[in-house]
């Protein structure tokens, strides 16, 4: 393990040939090659024509994301499967897995929250800007003091490009999967890309179609209900949704029959692959002010060996589960050094390190050698609670889940 750091540290300084860390690996449905699968629904734009006017014009609706690529030497077709961010966040949520169980030490902010009985909890590995985001920012310290007049939020809140030892001693991961502080002005915002990168696609893809309804069981009577002080009641009416007192269609209650239509389906592939990468490129351009160059140096390799962690802990797995209707199963994988090219192709050497397991270790050993270059680690995470206003707003919500939801089937 010692001669595995000793090389991610290199690599990390910009002082090996190795200059990234790629995983390649290939998926195919659990039912099998040629199965559907079910791609994200996304906003997507398209031009359709209208049949009164004739003229075209410009619409949102939902879809699917297709481009084309170059596969190998040829263009092919891909669907996404798992966009970057979403892949980020499978590995967040992996490490953070880890950290409720005790198997990894890894600092991070922790909101806590208590809604109509309810205990939540939000931390800057699944907050959509991981630290940088507004709920941190409208958050008080358990005695009551505004985050960003605490120690802990005025280093981060203060911190430059020049020196990002505040996020490396308090929320190290934002600088693995990248951050953007756009909430400040924008002459002091920090910016930090992802180092890690990750992308699943199916290759030559073939739309489907599906049919989806519902049927009522006991053929609820009527097709329109209306909200109540203590629920709703049945009423005759055109349907029309509207709020209080007014009618809605019995759909938005949960109840009444929806006719079978032609949707969106799954896509078939020829084939899956995920596609990751470790920039030691992003990680060498980290400044951390006037720390020793053992410091730097351990520091490097410690944020490397996370990322390789969190890649370990989310896929190093037969099998994943990107949503309803895409299960994959694990098919081949190759995991690799990629150094500097020679006469127009670039060097590659296998990288052994198949398993979590193998990855804890590696960033232990780096935890221990950041620790014995100075640096500190706090073993429980920065606590915080909302602020009255974001308390009201959550409870709010929370309160108006349930109608909502029905008002916006």
């Amino acid at each position: 393990m010692e001669a595995l750091y000793e090389r991610l540290a290199e690599a990390a300084s910009g002082l090996a040939v190795d200059g990234a860390i790629r995983v390649t690996a290939r998926y195919e449905p659990v039912a099998g090659v040629g199965t559907p699968v079910s791609p994200p629904t996304v906003k997507v734009a398209r031009t359709v024509r209208d049949l009164a006017t004739g003229k075209e014009r410009d619409v949102d609706g939902p879809g699917q994301l297709f481009e084309d690529r170059w596969v190998g030497q040829e263009s092919a077709g891909v669907v996404l499967l798992d966009q970057r961010q979403s892949q980020a966040n499978r590995c967040e949520t992996a490490l953070l897995e880890a950290v409720d169980q005790g198997d990894v030490l890894l600092p991070h902010l922790a909101l806590h929250v208590s809604a109509e009985g309810r205990e939540l909890r939000m931390t800057n590995l699944d907050a959509p800007h991981r630290s940088r985001d507004a709920y941190f920012r409208d958050a008080l310290d358990e005695s009551g003091v505004k985050f960003d007049d605490t120690v802990v939020g005025r280093a981060l809140r203060d911190t430059g490009t020049g020196d990002v030892r505040a996020f490396m001693e308090w929320a190290p991961s934002d600088l693995v999967f990248g951050l953007w502080d756009s909430h400040r002005k924008r002459r002091v915002q920090l910016k930090v890309p992802r180092a890690y990168t990750s992308e699943m696609v199916g290759l030559e893809p073939l739309s489907g179609k599906r049919a989806a309804g519902r049927f009522d069981k006991w053929n609820f009577p009527g097709d329109n209900v209306e909200l109540t002080a203590d629920g709703w009641r049945p009423v005759d009416g055109t349907g029309k949704k509207s709020g209080k007192g007014k009618s809605l269609k019995a759909s938005a209650v949960g109840h009444g029959m929806i006719p079978p239509v032609a949707g969106m389906g799954g896509v078939t592939v020829r084939a899956i692959e995920r596609n990751a990468s470790l920039a030691l490129a992003g990680l060498r351009a980290l400044r951390f002010g006037d720390a020793s160059k053992e410091y730097v140096r351990a520091a490097r390799a410690l944020l490397a060996a996370l990322a390789l962690l969190g890649d370990r802990l989310a896929f190093a797995v037969p099998a994943v589960r990107l949503r309803s209707g895409c299960d994959l199963l694990l098919v081949s994988e190759r995991i690799e050094w990629v150094g500097r090219g020679r006469e127009g192709v670039a060097v590659t050497e296998p990288l052994e390190l198949e398993t979590a397991g193998q990855a804890l270790e590696l960033f232990e050993f780096a935890r221990s050698r950041a620790e014995e270059a100075g640096l500190v680690w706090s073993k429980e995470p920065v606590r915080l609670r909302p602020n009255a206003q974001v308390q009201q707003a959550i409870e709010r919500s929370f309160r108006l889940e349930g109608i909502g939801e029905a008002e916006g089937e």
